[in-house]
């Protein structure tokens, strides 16, 4: 893990656990936020192209959120419900199901949670092992699916891995698309695999998948890999699992990451971006077929965020409601790219990875990725890496980042890369 930016000693340095991590790269105070802007104790502004790792998609206090969330506390309405019925979760379901589902012919139960993304996962991979009474998941090489133990062993990256400290079993991991190249369909791989009885795989209960890997650098499948997945998946009586956890909510252009590629996933995991306003919330959808847990199986004190479900009624209805807001992202995805381009070409076989806003560049090495963004930061823009070797440099910015704002911060980060540029020395001696 990269060292602190700074030596300081604070209440952070005294007190906060090792495990913590952006905040060693990006060490100011900060006290507000805005829209696409953060803003520190001294008053610095900085633009921000991490939205809480796609978790503030529609941007920090959206004002709208603000205040309907302000309205619900100040009425005494309900803070935590367990899983009893509540005005405020029947307004999220009905929006969810008028805005969202129903438009998409989607007939999926909707499961909450615990409130993270890896407790989603956790809670899929148990459905498709009931559902199925097979053991074993299929996962790709460089997925990233949380890192509590079942999701951890779906989980590719092997500095997560070993933080387990215990075996990780139950999954195969297979070659994502594009894994050996363009010589190779990795569909085709799995599919010999799985139909040779000697091919060592034991059946599968599900096949879990992004389609775009967040933290795996990015990497995009094709919509044609994504169907002959969903295809064997079907052919050998394994449920799909669609991790939509960072790639959801729009990120990809459209609400959910894998809409116009003809297949409808038996189950989706859903978190970060969910609430609309950063609050912890996370869930299944899941096929109705599918819905086989008894009554608290798959238990949890806080299946459900009462204030999240509050400001994901509104996000829907203000983002989702109509298609006005989806093709504002296709042009805001078009002009991320020709910026991309331009600092893909400043580095040796720099390449273009991802879709949508959900875009990056993998710059050849970790060093190289790791100064692009320091010197981002220290400019006045927030951004970090991914990728199995952190090589990816990659822009996370709120869908509703005004034009004008993008544009600075794409500037900002052609710059950093240029003076990346002119280091090379340097960079090779780290």
């Amino acid at each position: 893990m990269p060292k602190d930016m700074t030596k300081t000693d604070t209440i952070f340095d005294r007190r906060e656990s090792e495990a913590r991590s952006y905040c060693r790269n990006m060490p100011a105070m900060f006290v507000k936020a805005c829209g696409s802007e953060l803003i520190d104790a001294e008053g610095r502004t900085w633009i921000d192209f991490l939205a809480g790792c796609s978790s503030l998609n529609y941007g920090h206090n959206d004002p709208d959120m603000k205040a309907a969330l302000i309205d619900h506390i100040a009425g005494d309405g309900i803070a935590h419900g367990l899983d009893l019925h509540t005005d405020a979760k029947a307004d999220f379901l009905s929006a969810f199901e008028r805005h969202i589902l129903e438009p998409r012919d989607m007939d999926h139960r909707v499961m909450f949670t615990g409130p993270t993304g890896a407790n989603a996962v956790e809670a899929a991979m148990k459905i498709a092992r009931k559902v199925t009474g097979r053991t074993n998941i299929i996962a790709f090489t460089n997925g990233f699916h949380g890192v509590t133990a079942g999701a951890l062993a779906a989980t590719g990256n092997s500095y997560h891995r070993q933080g387990a400290g215990m075996a990780l079993n139950g999954v195969t991991r297979m070659p994502y698309d594009g894994y050996f190249g363009d010589g190779t369909d990795t569909a085709d791989f799995l599919a010999a695999m799985l139909q040779d009885n000697s091919g060592g795989i034991d059946a599968p209960a599900a096949i879990i998948l992004e389609t775009v890997q967040g933290e795996g650098g990015l990497t995009a499948a094709s919509a044609d890999w994504i169907k002959r997945i969903d295809d064997l998946a079907k052919a050998h009586g394994a449920l799909l699992i669609i991790d939509d956890i960072q790639a959801g909510c729009g990120r990809c252009g459209t609400f959910f990451s894998f809409e116009d590629m003809d297949v409808t996933p038996d189950i989706v995991t859903m978190a970060k971006s969910l609430s609309g306003f950063g609050l912890p919330m996370a869930m299944l959808l899941v096929r109705p077929q599918h819905d086989v847990f008894g009554p608290a199986e798959h238990n949890g004190t806080f299946r459900g965020n009462t204030h999240a479900f509050v400001t994901a009624k509104v996000a829907i209805e203000k983002f989702w409601a109509d298609d006005s807001f989806q093709r504002e992202l296709g042009a805001k995805a078009d002009l991320l790219r020709d910026a991309l381009a331009d600092l893909a070409a400043m580095v040796p076989n720099g390449e273009i990875k991802g879709r949508g806003l959900m875009q990056g560049v993998d710059v050849g090495s970790g060093v190289q990725a790791a100064y692009i963004c320091e010197r981002a930061y220290e400019k006045g823009l927030v951004i970090e890496t991914s990728g199995n070797n952190d090589q990816v440099v990659k822009v996370l910015a709120p869908l509703t980042t005004p034009v004008e704002t993008f544009h600075k911060g794409l500037g900002i980060l052609l710059d950093a890369a240029r003076e990346a540029v002119g280091r090379p020395e340097k960079i090779a001696a780290e």
